[in-house]
Parts: C-alpha cells; sequence; structure tokens
C-alpha cells in the first residue's frame, strides 16, 4: 500500500508557493503522493482563500521529482474537458508521468453548480461526466478524434501531444457507497475513491466495493482502492494499525486528510515531516 495526503486547495495560509513547499517536504519525508482538492468555490456567501489546484500542481511539479500528484477528485461535469485535456497533458509531461486525475460528479449539494448557472441534477451531471471522459481519452491519444454527444461535440481534431504516460493518464472515479453506478463506472477505469453516507468505510466496505468493481469486469492487479482517512492524524499507532487492516482488504492507496489543520502551515508541515504511519 502507498501512502498520500489529502490536501484541501483552500486555507487561511494556503497559495500555491505553500502547497509546493508542502510538496516537497512530503517527499523528503517519504511520502508517496500528494492529492488536492478541486473546488473553485467552498461556501458561500463567504468563502475561504482558495487557489487554482491546477496551477498549484504546476508548481508542486517543479519541486518534485518522485512523488506522485493528483486531484481527489476533478468534478468533471462543471469543466470543458478538452481544456482539461490540455492542461493534465501538460503537466503529465511537466512531472514526468506522475499525474493520476480523480474525477467525480462533484459534492451532493455543492454551490459550485448553481452558484454559476450550471445544471446540478444528478443525472445530468453522471451524462456529461461519462461524455467527458470520453473526449479526454480521445484527445489525450495524439490520434484524429471527432465526438458527437449529447452535451459535448467536438469536430475531428488531433491533440499533440498525447500522453506521456502510456496507455494513459491513470484516472480514479469517485463514488458514494453503497450506491452502485459510480462503481460501475469506475471499473471502467484505473481506481476508485469510496466515500460513504452517514459514516465512515469500514475494511468490511472495501471488501464489499472489491466484490463489485470484480463483478463489473475489472480485475486487474494495478486497480487502486483509494482510502482517505480524516480522523486521528496525531495519534501515529492507531492510524497505523487502521492502515493495517484497509490495505488487508485491497486498499491500495492510503491518504491522510490535512482539511483539520488547513489554517495552519506550520501544522500540516509538522504532520507532514513525521511521515506515512507505517515508516
Amino acid at each position: 500500500m502507498r501512502y498520500g495526503l489529502y490536501i484541501p486547495n483552500f486555507g487561511a495560509q494556503t497559495s500555491a508557493r505553500s502547497l509546493a513547499t508542502l510538496a516537497q517536504e512530503a517527499e523528503e519525508s517519504g511520502w508517496d503522493g500528494i492529492f488536492l482538492w478541486d473546488h473553485i468555490l467552498y461556501k458561500t456567501p463567504q468563502s475561504p482563500p482558495m487557489v487554482d489546484p491546477w496551477v498549484a500542481l504546476t508548481a508542486m511539479a517543479m519541486v518534485t521529482k518522485r512523488i506522485r500528484l493528483g486531484t481527489t477528485v476533478t468534478p468533471l461535469p462543471r469543466r470543458r474537458p478538452w481544456k482539461l485535456a490540455r492542461e493534465t497533458v501538460t503537466l503529465d509531461h511537466l512531472s514526468e508521468g506522475r499525474l493520476t486525475l480523480g474525477v467525480g460528479l462533484g459534492h451532493p449539494g455543492s454551490t459550485e453548480f448553481a452558484q454559476f448557472g450550471e445544471p446540478e441534477e444528478d443525472s445530468i451531471r453522471a451524462a456529461k461526466l461519462d461524455e467527458g471522459l470520453d473526449v479526454l481519452t480521445g484527445l489525450w491519444s495524439g490520434k484524429p478524434f471527432s465526438y458527437k454527444g449529447e452535451h459535448y461535440q467536438l469536430q475531428r481534431t488531433t491533440f499533440l501531444p498525447s500522453t506521456l504516460q502510456s496507455p494513459r493518464i491513470p484516472v480514479w472515479v469517485a463514488g458514494f457507497w453503497p450506491r452502485v453506478k459510480p462503481f460501475r463506472r469506475a471499473a471502467r477505469w484505473d481506481g476508485v475513491v469510496p466515500l460513504k453516507s452517514g459514516g465512515p468505510l469500514t475494511p468490511e466496505d472495501i471488501l464489499d466495493i472489491r466484490t463489485t468493481i470484480q463483478s463489473h469486469g475489472q480485475t486487474s492487479e494495478s486497480f487502486d482502492i483509494v482510502k482517505i482517512h480524516s480522523t486521528g492524524l496525531k495519534d501515529r499507532k492507531r492510524t497505523a494499525k487502521s492502515a493495517e487492516a484497509f490495505a488487508a482488504s485491497g486498499v491500495t492507496w492510503w491518504l491522510e486528510s490535512l482539511f483539520g489543520p488547513r489554517d495552519s502551515f506550520e501544522d500540516m508541515r509538522d504532520h507532514i515531516r513525521q511521515g506515512p504511519p507505517q515508516r
């Protein structure tokens, strides 16, 4: 199992520079990845200070060499997929193949759709997510590509360069368990970021998720199951024990959330410097 950090792209002391510094600290402290939230607005009417995750990831890529970078997760239905294709391929090359793209519908009840006049119905966002992934992978290929969907239409277009990673940038799909549709979607890609309504995920949930993913045709040993850990930041012994249980159930990435100390750069750095719980 690999260990990463899950960091909001907002907070009183958050900037592209501070996040780049944290990424550098994470690499030096033995973490395997650092993943940013992708928000443009967190709460209304007063949203906290916020940075663009893609600008921040670029800064992070410039000061690191090994650590994996990505989003958890990008609400693809509020993005133009051709614009995201350009951004992700550019970052894939800049990072020398260290980018993972997390995608989802967007958090239920998010203000990021209605606030700007975007459709917020689940069915519409789900359709745009599936079409957007089709467009992304078509443009990532570097081959002539056209598309005619309900929400997106592209005339024959070729985007160069293609992705540095082969066959493409890994895609993780987020979804709330035990809803089946997000996990059926995730089975077509490279990983899943499961969340759970009404309580924390358990190792038993992960076993059920694995069964569901496999029942929809995903049997690759490289398929990732991502667990976000949001409690016990200072209790390393308890965190290590929990991580061990989830690894046994099939989790391949353990992401420690720094949502709690998001307003304190020093608190985030102190936690990062402790290193992964099992190392």
